[in-house]
């Protein structure tokens, strides 16, 4: 391919390039580049969202470039203040070990494992002197650091800024001399850590790396990014099931942004449940396997298509011992601890309302109506979610 098709290709979907000038003549020399990508183990899990940047990184390794995948153990550490109105809580190098443990594992879901270079910050910044640490915060200004915009709306809000959180761009930066990236993917929300690596190459002589900005995706709620910490995320480890179960409670308006971000195609012209069910199908299959994708299809389909919800496979629900709780407190109960989904008791109690909630078949109307569960029941809480309810826990 010529370098002008391959930026062409490359480049489809991305919200900023700096430059794209620059990565044209990178791609013009013919010659593999280095394009990195760097992931802290905050959690336990990758999820849909950052599949985005591993997909981009994935086209690259395909056009014959270097995949440097980088896992932050150092800077997992700190946390990413990016785009946050309060402080990360630390992590001690035991949860971030721990945390990181299965990152290569689930990245490889997407990335050829065959052609990346991986490799974990601890290995330059676990040696690093504090010499070196002062050396490398005198290559930035605070007035450049406190620039960002999350800081600066902490500062107008009097919110604290820790001083390590400051430190975390110049670390990221850092990254990128040490494996003399020519190229940093991220999410619109990296711009300033990205930049960062820019300045820092430059001041070690090195030729600057050309940011590469990919969308961000919106997580279950519809109104903030995916993320675990939010609870609207979707993992790249979950189980089928739970992966299928969980694009199909998407509303329609997003349906379009995840067949493109994730897919890389628009949504089809059919009816939106069938296409969120072409969604989800082709995410399960992509992540686990098509025949773990027809079966999940199937058993939605039996569950809520055709209602036989007493044959289905159904997540368990151990209600408390204390069995006079109200509709309402049991229904959200069961979002949080068995979907993971926050809903308030006025959202649930609309839901109860609008006849969504059932036991056994029977409608609930009343959310301030005391129920008592069984072992046995179908406890279903909407048209998507259902669950089997088990000895008391």
């Amino acid at each position: 391919m010529q370098p002008d098709e391959a930026l062409a290709s490359l480049t489809a979907q991305a919200v900023h390039i700096i430059s794209r000038d620059e990565l044209q003549a990178k791609l013009a020399k013919g010659k593999p580049l280095r394009v990195k990508l760097g992931v802290d183990p905050s959690t336990t899990d990758l999820h849909l969202g950052h599949s985005i940047v591993l997909r981009k990184l994935r086209q690259f390794q395909d056009f014959g470039h270097q995949a440097v995948l980088i896992i932050g153990d150092f800077t997992g550490m700190i946390g990413d203040p990016s785009g946050r109105s309060v402080t990360r809580p630390n992590l001690t190098r035991e949860q971030v070990a721990a945390n990181a443990k299965t990152y290569f594992e689930q990245a490889f879901r997407i990335l050829d494992p065959t052609k990346t270079e991986t490799r974990y910050n601890s290995e330059w910044f676990g040696r690093m002197s504090f010499e070196k640490v002062i050396r490398l915060t005198s290559y930035v200004t605070i007035q450049q650091i406190l620039h960002r915009d999350d800081f600066k709306n902490r500062m107008r809000k009097d919110q604290p800024i820790r001083a390590h959180e400051i430190l975390y761009p110049i670390m990221q930066g850092w990254d990128s001399v040490m494996v003399r990236a020519d190229v940093e993917l991220g999410g619109t929300d990296q711009l300033f850590n990205i930049l960062m690596g820019r300045d820092l190459q430059k001041e070690e002589g090195q030729p600057q790396q050309v940011v590469f900005l990919s969308p961000i995706l919106e997580g279950l709620d519809g109104s903030e990014k995916m993320s675990k910490s939010l609870g609207n995320h979707i993992g790249i480890n979950e189980p089928p099931s739970e992966m299928f179960g969980k694009l199909m409670s998407i509303s329609d308006k997003l349906m379009q942004a995840y067949y493109s971000l994730l897919l890389d195609k628009s949504a089809p012209e059919i009816h939106p449940l069938e296409a969120k069910k072409q969604l989800a199908f082709e995410i399960v299959q992509t992540y686990h396997s098509a025949d773990a994708a027809k079966k999940t299809l199937d058993e939605w389909n039996t569950r809520f298509s055709k209602r036989d919800l007493a044959q289905a496979d159904l997540p368990a629900f151990s209600p408390a011992e204390q069995q006079d709780l109200t509709a309402v407190t049991v229904v959200a109960d069961v979002y949080r601890k068995v979907f993971q989904l926050e809903k308030s008791h006025s959202e649930v109690s609309r839901l109860i309302k609008q006849g969504s909630v059932e036991i056994d078949g029977i409608k609930i109307r009343d959310p301030k109506v005391k129920i008592a569960l069984h072992p046995g029941q179908i406890l279903r809480l909407d048209r998507k979610r259902a669950v089997r309810i088990a000895e008391p826990g």
